[in-house]
């Protein structure tokens, strides 16, 4: 039986996605589609360390640079409530959310977990990619009225 990074691969290969393999101390496997949605974001596709057969479909939306300078001018408090605040529209898109710290950016990272057995197939995987997609844009649409 193929593993599930087989799969992916297949997967993706078969719909013709242009992506690579990156080493990740965090993950069984990852791979990146460059340029993944229409704001040029990477889609993440992993499984992580340790929870065999779960499948990560992400994207990471940066705040663009006056969304940092107006984020870092609030106070804690006012951090705090503009997080709870994405928090909870990630919620209503039903995407697990993560806030990140990388090359000096601030992001969101919007990800939908597959758990399920009957969600690991290429239907359910392509469909899922469409959403994370939209997820991507509706998430910076957000970030930018959220301000």
């Amino acid at each position: 039986m193929p593993s599930l990074k087989d799969n992916v691969e297949r997967w993706l290969t078969h719909e013709n996605y242009s992506f690579k393999k990156i080493e990740s101390s965090e993950s069984n496997f990852k791979f990146l589609i460059n340029n993944g949605d229409a704001l040029g974001n990477n889609i993440e596709i992993f499984e992580p360390g340790q929870q065999e057969n779960i499948l990560v479909v992400g994207i990471k939306v940066e705040f663009k640079t006056k969304l940092i300078r107006r984020f870092l001018e609030l106070n804690e408090n006012e951090q705090e409530k503009i997080k709870s605040k994405i928090a909870d529209f990630c919620y209503s898109i039903k995407a697990v959310h993560k806030f990140l710290d990388e090359d000096g950016k601030k992001k969101v990272g919007v990800y939908i977990v597959l758990d399920k057995q009957e969600q690991l197939n290429q239907p359910f995987f392509m469909e899922t990619l469409q959403n994370v997609i939209e997820m991507s844009e509706k998430t910076n649409r957000f970030l930018i009225k959220s301000f």
